[in-house]
């Protein structure tokens, strides 16, 4: 304990003294969790977008309009049978539903109709959104009597997974860049108050003081000053979630299944990161004046 007080008393002192280089230290680390903040807001909410738009794929097997109940049947059976179908995944809809749901969504193309054209078909939802050209290929190649035509939006879902990659490759890529540059940042604050206090540095190593006894103190601070900029940065984000989030999700169609990483988990995230970003960045700049 007579130790870390010791320790605390220093950083204390060393942030005292060094008022606008601290000040520095914690406004880069604001503004560096306040932007991965940003980023992980929208990047989960468009990770959430990218997902929920894969479950929405789905594969569309037609029946013929002459197809028996026991080659239905045998249609229903080879689909839950494809390791590719998500459990409960085969629904049937009948000629009657079919219309029903024509009506709903473009009620001007079932005006004046003398009989319902529309076929029976299976609606078939895959495990994940990239089998949907597995399900459709293997019900055209199984042959299958009663099948008249496999749909599974072949264009439309590439498009699909392909944006959804892409979000999740460039979120990815966004939050490592913001790391790396927000570390580079504080630890080239910081290092301006360790240049400035070299002197020091070297006369408690030739007097014996181990080096982690001298990379205590400047640990300690980089950590307080991470800790400031980053509950800087979750108040900053508060203020936005409260101003401009309602203003931008007014202009977007509510979806309940696509969603942001819940606040609390990122200001979580947010207060390690500055932490750790404050102690690595101290640590690492002292390493090359640790070398007496």
């Amino acid at each position: 304990m007579t130790r870390f007080r010791l320790l605390a008393a220093e950083a204390l002192r060393s942030i005292g003294a060094n008022k606008s280089t601290t000040l520095a230290a914690a406004v880069t680390v604001l503004v560096g969790m306040f932007l991965l903040g940003v980023f992980i807001g929208l990047g989960t909410w468009l990770v959430s977008w990218s997902d929920a738009k894969k479950k929405e794929l789905v594969v569309h097997v037609f029946l013929k309009e002459d197809a028996t109940n026991k080659q239905i049947n045998a249609v229903e059976v080879f689909l839950q049978s494809d390791p590719h179908v998500k459990p409960g995944g085969v629904h049937f809809i009948t000629k009657a539903e079919a219309l029903k749901k024509m009506e709903k969504e473009a009620p001007e193309l079932t005006q004046n109709l003398i009989s319902n054209p529309l076929p029976a078909s299976f609606d078939v939802t895959p495990k994940r959104g990239e089998d949907t050209e597995a399900i459709g290929t293997a019900v055209q190649q199984a042959g299958l009597g009663g099948v008249d035509e496999v749909r599974w939006g072949k264009e439309v879902s590439k498009r699909i997974l392909q944006i959804a990659h892409a979000i999740q490759i460039v979120f990815l890529i966004a939050i490592i860049i913001l790391l790396v540059a927000s570390t580079i940042d504080i630890a080239n604050t910081i290092r301006l108050s360790i240049f400035a206090r070299r002197r020091e540095i070297e006369v408690m190593k030739l007097v014996g003081a181990t080096n982690w006894f001298v990379r205590g103190p400047f640990m300690l601070e980089g950590l307080l000053t991470g800790l400031a900029g980053a509950l800087g940065a979750v108040l900053l984000l508060v203020l936005g979630r409260s101003l401009a989030v309602p203003a931008i999700l007014g202009h977007i169609r509510n979806d309940p299944n696509v969603h942001a990483l819940a606040f609390y988990w990122t200001s979580a995230i947010l207060l390690m990161v500055g932490l750790g970003i404050g102690a690595v960045g101290s640590g690492l700049t002292l390493r090359r004046f640790l070398r007496v």
